[in-house]
């Protein structure tokens, strides 16, 4: 069993890379992020190596495969083998995206927008207890990163989520970096979004770099992961984090991923921007938690 989160844990991605120097070293990061996907084998030295980085480190597994907000119900192979890898990591955390990537037997590699209609949530919510029932716990669900808005949408994002978490109970992976991209790309209104959220229900928050797209007219905001967070998005952190000021907090850096030292460098700089954010929490009881499966 993984080791329990601290409150206002700070996290980073966990890469192959990256693995030895975290065993060499006493504990550098507060949690550790995997993408379920990328370890799902049976074994091998792979698995035996993230065994042994779960004895010290608290894990969360953010899949990218299941495919939630698509028609079709959650493919049963792919779901075993993600409640195999839960059960054997007992992580702190496990979440999903709202998207779709999958339709009659065919997987794509892009987590694609969900219509935000009735019809979909009826599909999503399914969906999720499917996957809730089958883990025997809570999943975070991430709000997504977009570029064009669906012309058949009848509901807004923020309503959209929080009719999600009332009707399966999930909760939300809130990623501030993708909040900040939507209403750049998409000209939605930032603060009314973010105010309108089921903030009781946010059990973590992401931050990541992206970049912007000048070849295009508008310019567009990629999320591409391929940088350090920008100041719009520190911005944003030091202005919500308050509102679940006991989430744990991951930095994503999935292209151009850089040295462990420098990593580290972006987590203890979240550190600092909670620490302005919320000045009390460093006298907090930080004795560790499970947090609420």
């Amino acid at each position: 069993m993984s080791p329990s989160l601290t409150p206002n844990a700070v996290g980073i991605g966990f890469k192959p890379q990256h693995a030895q120097a975290l065993l060499a070293a006493p504990r550098t990061a507060d949690f550790l992020e995997l993408h379920a996907e990328n370890h799902m084998s049976a074994g091998g030295p792979a698995r035996e190596e993230l065994l042994e980085l779960a004895e010290r480190y608290p894990l969360s597994v953010h899949g990218v495969g299941l495919s939630l907000g698509g028609a079709e119900r959650p493919d049963p192979a792919h779901l075993a083998r993600l409640v195999e890898l839960v059960n054997r990591l007992s992580p702190a955390l496990v979440s999903e995206h709202l998207a779709w990537s999958r339709l009659d037997g065919d997987c794509y590699n892009d987590l694609l927008p969900v219509p935000l209609t009735e019809e979909s949530l009826t599909l999503l919510a399914r969906n999720i207890d499917i996957v809730q029932q089958a883990l025997g716990r809570r999943l975070l669900i991430e709000n997504p990163s977009l570029y064009v808005t669906i012309p058949i949408n009848t509901l807004d994002e923020a309503d959209f989520l929080t009719e999600l978490v009332a009707r399966t109970g999930c909760g939300l992976l809130l990623d501030l970096n993708n909040a900040y991209i939507c209403a750049h790309n998409l000209g939605r209104d930032l603060d009314a979004y973010l105010a309108a959220l089921p903030w009781q229900a946010v059990g973590e928050m992401h931050l990541a770099g992206h970049s912007l797209d000048t070849a295009v007219e508008p310019p567009l905001r990629i999320d591409d992961h391929g940088g350090p967070v920008t100041e719009a998005v520190w911005s944003l952190y030091r202005r919500w984090a308050p509102a679940a000021p006991e989430a744990p907090t991951l930095i994503e850096w999935d292209a151009n991923v850089p040295t462990l030292d420098r990593w580290l460098e972006e987590a203890e700089l979240a550190r600092a921007h909670r620490a302005t954010a919320l000045p009390g929490e460093a006298s907090r009881d930080k004795a560790p938690r499970r947090m609420p499966a």
